[in-house]
């Protein structure tokens, strides 16, 4: 259930009559036959037909609703309205807690009551749920013409080429995107293989980029998955990342980390420069900001892999995450650093990080500044820099602050074990120096023990 919001209405209940925009109050609802029962009725519920209101609080799930229906206590949509002997209507089950827990006082205005009983406010309760019910219809009415454009787009797909078949899936990408019922049309009718077949060595970009924006949104199961792991849906997959707007390319990525997590998923698949160079540029594009973390999602999912970690070393995506760290939200950061962790468990991973003049500088800023798994994975990658060369990348840690932060993190209350990788790092870079020499050289004025 989400919080709900009150319309931002002073001294009227929300109600929208029928849609023509009208907002009435409790008397003129009262007065005009809108609770049902009088002239104004509800359009399309059936001749004695009485929808349980529980029910449809939970599926139309609103955010915004009248704020007279809502419960003081709960914040939640009233389905048994009771008032008091001060005025104030509350849920009644909430109401009677109250009491229970020996309260005999009004919870909103905070009055002694005079009278502990409660009186149902029916009419209250035939507001809300003619309100409800009217939402209700609507929404179902629209869920019947969005399943049945569905539908009928499913049956256009298997008939039309060209040009009508991008439109065709133009509109289904949105209908898909946009409502649930759709996408369980979708999947019931088997529409998933049909969307699946347009893919191949022959699809246009613009047919590749719309099937592939359907499928994105849909619940796929394992022969679905398995069968859009093809060598040429991958390539087509691959070639759309790297040609497509940037909606299409983070379409490319999610779709591939979908894939990517069904049992029978080989590393090969992924194994493709092509891929590995279209991702690094999305994650690079400083235009469109919103495709970094999807990237940074795949390129980390990929790195599971251990076979592809000498790969993405040899296009070059160390320095390049390295130089993007300092720009990256908390979400992308961790991200970053997982997969640069990963890629320095290779030789040539650390000697990448080793030659990039910024790695330790960005690293020792990172320290205690986002979250305790970025944290660890600097930690991590800085003490198999440092162990690589210790005497040249020591000096350079030493002059960025490590030391101080190092102390810091001994210092805190976070897990043993980052206490532990800070102490062995510290002693690590005090190697080179004497004591004096090295609680100068990091500006402490405590003795290093």
């Amino acid at each position: 259930m989400p919080m709900f919001q009150p319309t931002k209405r002073d001294g009227v209940v929300g109600y929208e009559g029928g849609g023509d925009g009208h907002v009435l109050d409790l008397d003129t609802a009262v007065k005009d036959g809108v609770l049902g029962g009088v002239g104004g009725g509800v359009v399309g519920a059936g001749v004695g037909e009485k929808l349980d209101l529980k029910k449809m609080i939970e599926e139309l799930e609103l955010s915004e609703v009248p704020s007279v229906f809502i419960c003081p206590i709960s914040l939640e949509p009233m389905q048994d309205p009771v008032t008091l002997c001060t005025g104030q209507t509350y849920e009644r089950s909430n109401i009677l807690k109250w009491f229970s827990l020996g309260h005999f006082s009004c919870p909103t205005t905070m009055q002694e009551l005079w009278d502990d009983s409660v009186t149902p406010n029916r009419t209250l309760y035939h507001l809300i749920h003619t309100w409800f019910t009217q939402k209700y219809l609507l929404m179902k009415k629209k869920s019947e013409d969005v399943q049945g454009r569905a539908s009928e787009l499913l049956e256009t797909l298997k008939k039309v080429k060209g040009q009508a078949r991008v439109q065709a899936l133009k509109e289904l990408r949105q209908v898909v995107a946009a409502h649930a019922t759709a996408r369980k049309i979708v999947i019931d009718e088997g529409g998933v293989a049909v969307i699946s077949s347009l893919l191949g060595p022959f699809t246009s970009h613009a047919v590749g980029s719309e099937a592939i924006g359907i499928l994105v949104n849909l619940t796929l199961d394992s022969e679905s998955k398995t069968n859009l792991m093809q060598p040429a849906k991958i390539s087509l997959m691959v070639d759309t990342l790297n040609e497509g707007c940037i909606a299409t390319k983070i379409n490319c990525t999610r779709l591939i980390e979908m894939l990517m997590e069904e049992k029978g998923f080989r590393s090969e698949i992924v194994s493709s420069h092509s891929l590995l160079v279209g991702l690094m540029r999305l994650v690079k594009d400083k235009r469109h900001p919103h495709g970094i973390l999807p990237g940074l999602s795949l390129l980390r999912t990929i790195c599971l892999h251990k076979e592809v970690r000498s790969l993405i070393v040899s296009i070059g995506a160390v320095p390049q995450l390295v130089e993007l760290l300092p720009a990256l939200n908390p979400d992308s950061l961790e991200l970053a650093l997982s997969i640069l962790d990963a890629l320095s468990t290779l030789q040539e991973g650390r000697l990448a990080l080793k030659g990039c003049s910024n790695t330790i500088p960005n690293l020792v800023r990172l320290l205690m500044r986002v979250s305790e798994s970025c944290t660890q994975y600097a930690l991590s990658i800085l003490w198999s820099v440092c162990k690589l060369a210790p005497e040249e990348c020591s000096s350079i840690a030493v002059d960025a602050g490590l030391a101080a932060k190092l102390l810091l993190v001994i210092q805190s209350g976070c897990n043993p074990v980052l206490k532990q990788q800070s102490a062995e790092l510290l002693k690590l870079c005090s190697l080179n120096y004497s004591d004096t020499i090295f609680i100068s050289k990091c500006k402490l004025t405590r003795t290093i023990q």
